[in-house]
């Protein structure tokens, strides 16, 4: 009886773990599939030569695999913010900046959290990362349309700090999106809920979105809302916040084995996800 390698079984696994997702139904369906990648908490570091691999070795794996997507998401602490003269910054944006989709990006609590003047603040990451022509941009938040879906960026980042919270423009923003009726999806960096169930209040008010409840009332009630994408926490997640799909993906730091770096790839076809963890290989 043949045996499966350790990598042969993974790649099994995750063939097998691809069922779709309903969402609820809204007054639109798109009739064109939208694919694209969710990339969140990949902290390179350009003193960590590993994570510059790493995030490398995601620009080629992407390419050569997912030649039909539409873009990649980076959901926050993309770089550690480390380096001076804005290196990670520069770095980062360089590496993909080769993927041959789209790449669309937000601040994580790294980003925002500048251990001095030498390294990128908020001016700055909105002037490298928010030049986009397809860009609607309201403070630290963006949007842009794709084959009749509605991507939202949203800043949940408290420059200074690990926790985040919503401004009252950034729920206004999501909310006045939301009116327009269009299936929507929510790229930001806290997630919503305790989903592993943490027990320490320090740890639960350093991950979880701090205005969460005040959020999920104002926004969560709009059926044309789809899907929401988070990071942070690094420990993966799908679950249901009422009608709506909330996930947060595996930290990319946090490989399953060697050269084995964790990404979503998700598709939505009439307003029904189907999603996926995969890794680099």
């Amino acid at each position: 009886m043949a045996t499966l390698s350790r990598r042969s079984f993974i790649k099994s696994a995750l063939a097998a773990s691809t069922l779709p997702i309903m969402a609820q139904a809204t007054s639109t369906k798109p009739s064109q599939v939208l694919r694209f990648i969710h990339v969140t908490d990949s902290h390179m570091d350009v003193s960590d030569g590993d994570s510059v691999e790493a995030l490398e070795l995601m620009v080629t794996h992407v390419n050569k695999n997912y030649k039909d997507l539409d873009f990649v998401l980076f959901g926050g602490d993309n770089f550690n913010n480390n380096a001076p003269e804005n290196n990670d910054a520069l770095k980062f944006k360089e590496i993909i900046e080769k993927l041959h989709c789209s790449a669309y990006v937000i601040r994580g609590n790294k980003e925002s959290s500048p251990t001095n003047d030498a390294r990128i603040d908020n001016k700055e990451f909105k002037s490298m990362f928010f030049d986009k022509k397809e860009f609607v941009i309201s403070q630290n938040d963006w949007r842009f349309e794709k084959k009749g879906y509605l991507i939202l960026g949203l800043d949940s980042c408290i420059d200074g700090a690990n926790n985040g919270r919503y401004t009252s423009e950034t729920l206004s923003f999501a909310e006045t999106a939301l009116q327009e009726g269009k299936p929507t999806l929510i790229l930001n960096h806290h997630p919503y809920t305790n989903y592993w169930k943490g027990t320490e209040e320090k740890d639960i008010h350093k991950y979880v979105l701090n205005n969460s409840e005040q959020t999920q009332k104002m926004l969560f009630g709009h059926n044309n809302l789809l899907l929401t994408l988070s990071g942070h926490k690094h420990i993966d997640s799908v679950s249901k916040i009422g009608d709506v799909t909330a996930i947060v993906t595996r930290g990319f730091i946090r490989p399953l084995d060697l050269d084995q770096y964790p990404m979503r790839y998700i598709e939505l076809t009439d307003n029904v996800i189907h999603e996926k963890l995969i890794y680099t290989e």
